[in-house]
């Protein structure tokens, strides 16, 4: 197998260092905007193992639809990796059809809110994009594996396992992620990318009910506090919209899938400044500069001013826990189960140099390119996580050293 990875960012070079361990590629491409970024991860895994020779740099800029089809074509690659912001979905989910290859991505094309009702009905949702390209996918022989990072990814095949393995019959499934991370000398420092952070968080939440389809409440609405595994205990979580509820009902049969992010009650208060500033915008203002009017996003500006997430991992403490909560019956009784993976940032670090969140992110498309080279993964089309069989990726991810976990509620 052959890879183009595009994107260089934390989670882009924690893919790199994963997949360095394994040996399941012949080749990697690692191509971003910025090609210092992309030396930059390739040199550091030979200056680790300087017998590597499996991974090359490549400048690409992910919204040229065309150079990125050429550049898989160039380098033989049989599957686009996509490691970018989901501005950028879109351009390479389209470049890898044109170039008859295999695309595998973390998040989602964006969502649009209704213009009239967006607290109360879905717009463009999450994946609509995508999903309306599905025929010709399906024509082409090809896979495009959508939402296959942490969550979306294995938080779909955490539900995907418990329909088949846990339960008869599901009432709801609620993806519950939290944290008890800190970084030292800062006080606002998210975790992830803060321009996906916006975007997630000040949209519209969309819940998902048999009877009623998709429909959206308000941002950080139904509060609940979810006690999380090994350590990190109580956190109050929030309706954000995200991938999973878009995902898990095409093909797993639940009454109700809800989304909830242990957000905390400062970072949310600062999201809603961000907001009521209009700074989570993306469309460009006008701004002057020393060489005149310049157009700018409010949304890039924040961004550039926070600092980058990938190099927070020296000054962060504590787990992270991405999981999937599951409340249905099995032989007839009642039955609620939380499947769930944890990190602690200091492993995270002492092993691979990434911080604990980018780490988490990162193994799971890898663990999948895994199983789509060696066949135990198959399929054309556009497929989410949760279509695919769960156990071998569970056993996989266990195989890589970093287990999972189960505990009954």
């Amino acid at each position: 197998m052959r890879v183009l990875l595009v994107g260089a960012g934390g989670v882009g070079t924690a893919i790199t260092r994963i997949a360095a361990r394994r040996s399941f590629f012949d080749h990697l491409v690692v191509a971003d905007y910025d090609l210092s970024r992309a030396e930059a991860a390739v040199a550091a895994l030979v200056e680790r193992d300087p017998q590597e020779s499996r991974f090359s740099a490549a400048r690409i800029d992910a919204s040229d639809q065309d150079a990125v089809a050429a550049l898989l074509t160039a380098e033989r690659c049989d599957v686009l990796m996509n490691a970018t912001d989901p501005r950028f979905v879109l351009p390479l989910f389209e470049a890898a059809l044109a170039a008859d290859a295999h695309y595998l991505d973390m998040a989602m094309s964006l969502s649009h809110p209704h213009p009239e009702q967006p607290y109360r009905l879905c717009g463009v949702k999450l994946g609509d994009g995508q999903f309306e390209r599905a025929d010709a996918w399906e024509k082409s022989g090809r896979l495009a594996l959508v939402g296959m990072g942490v969550e979306p990814g294995l938080s779909d095949v955490f539900a995907r396992y418990a329909a088949d393995e846990l339960f008869d019959e599901i009432e709801e499934i609620g993806i519950r992620d939290g944290a008890n991370l800190t970084v030292e000398g800062y006080d606002f420092a998210p975790s992830f990318s803060i321009w996906t952070t916006i975007e997630e968080c000040l949209n519209p939440p969309v819940v998902y009910e048999a009877d009623r389809g998709w429909f959206t409440t308000a941002p950080f609405s139904e509060p609940e506090v979810f006690d999380f595994p090994e350590g990190i205990g109580p956190v109050e979580c929030v309706n954000v919209e995200h991938e999973e509820v878009l995902l898990v009902p095409r093909w797993v049969d639940a009454k109700r899938v809800t989304f909830k992010y242990g957000l905390g009650d400062d970072f949310i208060e600062k999201l809603k400044t961000l907001h009521t500033l209009g700074l989570d915008r993306t469309t460009p203002l006008t701004v002057p500069s020393a060489g005149g009017p310049v157009q700018v996003s409010p949304r890039d500006v924040v961004a550039a001013a926070l600092p980058d997430p990938a190099g927070l991992g020296d000054r962060m403490h504590g787990k992270t826990c991405a999981g999937t909560w599951v409340k249905g019956v099995k032989d007839g009784d009642p039955r609620e189960v939380y499947l769930y993976h944890v990190v602690d940032n200091q492993w995270s670090m002492r092993e691979y140099g990434s911080q604990a969140v980018v780490w988490q992110t990162a193994i799971n498309p890898v663990i999948a390119l895994e199983l789509l080279a060696t066949g135990v993964w198959s399929g054309a089309g556009v497929l989410g996580p949760e279509a695919l069989p769960p156990k071998p990726f569970l056993d996989l991810l266990v195989a890589y050293g970093s287990p999972w976990g189960q505990r009954e509620q």
